[in-house]
């Protein structure tokens, strides 16, 4: 079985739960870290899957390795190799296959609670999820729209579209890969990058507090999208 490629955009966001999840099912995987100078591959032929963390840039910043990182994610898509990604990987996705990324409404810092849907497509991917309310980490500011003919698996009030599937790729605004290490070092950049002023913005305290209750749930969350996700790996 060929490797899971999994495309790092920050030395600080890496594959996190989604690397225990593949070792775990003995699933190999190969690290991309485009944030050292990695080269983005031509295509997707040599990998089963492809997987892309999140980031502090936008989609929309001129940056040398975007346009390639789309070009490969629509290559996947033609071939039926599944994508995943998470924020900005979720972002890559919708604007690789005709979707816009734009600023979102408020900031989405901390724990959050999205709502599944219950359709068929959001019962496959969600199982006993679909149609409840999910615990998610949230970090971001940017908001991606579905591309053509994609189902709207959750959202929130805040932030209308937090997931989409597309097939078998499945895109994210949320981080469901979180560690409490990623954790810890993300708080440590709270002042830098977080508006204080909004409600949808939860500070380092709270995030704390929230954890040793919300992260658990959020595992099983990320069992159920992973494990789905993975039955469709390209195995050819």
């Amino acid at each position: 079985m060929n490797p899971v490629a999994i495309f790092r955009h920050s030395p600080t966001e890496g594959p996190g739960y989604f690397a225990i999840f593949l070792e775990a099912h003995r699933i190999p995987w190969v690290l991309i870290p485009l944030d050292a100078g990695a080269a983005v591959p031509a295509n997707a032929n040599r990998y089963s899957g492809l997987c892309f963390m999140g980031g502090p840039m936008s989609v929309n910043d001129d940056l040398p390795w975007i346009e390639p990182v789309c070009a490969l994610i629509r290559d996947a898509v033609a071939k039926n190799i599944p994508v995943l990604g998470h924020c900005l990987g979720g972002q890559l996705m919708s604007k690789a296959l005709g979707g816009v990324v734009r600023k979102n409404p408020v900031q989405e810092i901390g724990w959050h609670t999205i709502e599944g849907g219950a359709d068929a497509v959001c019962r496959h991917w969600l199982g006993p999820y679909a149609g409840k309310a999910l615990d998610v980490f949230q970090w971001h500011g940017e908001t991606f729209s579905l591309p053509e003919n994609a189902t709207l698996i959750a959202g929130n009030a805040a932030c209308a579209r937090q997931m989409f599937a597309l097939g078998p790729h499945f895109a994210m605004q949320c981080h469901i890969e979180m560690l409490p290490e990623i954790i810890a070092t993300w708080c440590e950049q709270w002042d830098a990058e977080a508006d204080a002023g909004q409600e949808s913005v939860q500070t380092p305290a709270t995030i704390a507090a929230q954890q040793p209750t919300r992260l658990p749930a959020m595992r099983g969350i990320a069992d159920q999208i992973y494990g789905v996700w993975a039955q469709g790996l390209f195995r050819g």
